[in-house]
């Protein structure tokens, strides 16, 4: 196996490494761990070793072909697309062997990876005190709340937000995101999560199967929607004239144009070092927290999917690779 810590070129065998990967669709059960090339950084690169990657939707429904931007064509893929590890090799990049690092990263590479390329345009320094679970953690999450509230509905401070799913990995983002933004919080999540949303920092929390969010968030501003269906439907009407929704979600026009709703059209959140960023000082000052439900070793892949699918934890979900 090649020295790691120093550079190489093209011509340098290639070293294995642990992945997760599927060959072909179905769910589950194509989901395996197999060893692939360790790949080596280009100018805008570096390699990171990665300590933790998490457990997000976009996995599971890419490996069940539900996933539009990943068709056939792009398989085979390794899952992921959060990572918190040090840095193993640079070729020219301004960051060193040994720094802590965690980021969001493009489709075309998987972070569930021993070793993977990260581009520096991805690439954040990890904050002093935070652990490698919270920073994988945090990064796919707190991008798509981020992008959701801020840059796609344009949330500003005194607005009124409902935040749907307030105590998943996306919502608890979401709801930390909005409170420190400035803005009045409502919030749906089940009766044993009801505490855990407050604290957060939510105005307003809704056990979703005991309460009519109806009844209780009217004259919204927004609506940041991560459940889609029924849920989706019944959000037009708590939206004042004018106001939006924002969904992980196709947007449904035609409610949207019966309640003069503004959506915006289905979005994937996209890697930006620079938000990430704004993020990183946010977990550094404890402005935001990220709270980790559960820990799986690599070898314990398909379980911690399942239990991220089908257990609807609260917070994240992290497979630890070191």
């Amino acid at each position: 196996m090649p020295d790691l810590d120093s550079p190489h070129d093209s011509n340098t065998p290639a070293t294995a490494n642990r992945a997760v990967r599927i060959t072909r669709f179905g769910g589950p059960k194509v989901i395996a761990v197999a060893e692939i090339d360790t790949p080596y950084p280009a100018p805008d690169e570096v390699l990171v070793r990665v300590h933790a990657a998490s457990v997000n939707p976009v996995d599971w429904k890419t490996a069940e072909g539900k996933y539009p931007p990943v068709g056939a064509d792009k398989l085979p893929i390794v899952l992921g697309r959060d990572l918190a590890g040090t840095i193993a090799q640079v070729e020219g990049a301004d960051w060193s062997v040994g720094d802590r690092v965690f980021a969001f990263i493009g489709q075309d590479r998987g972070a569930q990876s021993d070793f993977v390329c990260v581009k520096t345009s991805e690439l954040v320094a990890m904050p002093d005190g935070i652990d490698f679970d919270a920073a994988a953690g945090s990064a796919l999450a707190v991008m798509t709340a981020w992008q959701g509230l801020f840059d796609h509905g344009g949330l500003t401070a005194g607005q009124r937000v409902l935040i749907h799913g307030g105590a998943g990995g996306v919502g608890h983002m979401a709801v930390q995101l909005a409170r420190w933004k400035g803005a009045t919080v409502f919030a749906t999540a089940s009766e044993r999560d009801l505490d855990f949303v407050r604290g957060l920092g939510a105005d307003t929390v809704i056990d979703y199967k005991n309460q009519r969010f109806e009844d209780i968030a009217t004259d919204l501003d927004m609506v940041f929607d991560t459940q889609g269906g029924e849920t989706q439907a019944r959000s037009f009407g708590v939206i004042r004239e004018g106001g939006i929704l924002v969904s992980t979600l196709e947007p449904d026009a035609a409610k949207a144009a019966e309640h003069k709703v503004r959506i915006e059209p289905r979005w994937h959140a996209e890697p930006d070092a620079a938000t990430l960023g704004q993020v990183a000082d946010l977990l550094a000052s404890d402005e935001l927290q990220v709270t980790v439900a559960k820990t799986f070793p690599l070898d314990q892949v398909r379980a911690a999917h399942a239990f991220a699918q089908d257990e609807h934890p609260r917070g994240k979900v992290v497979l630890r690779l070191a």
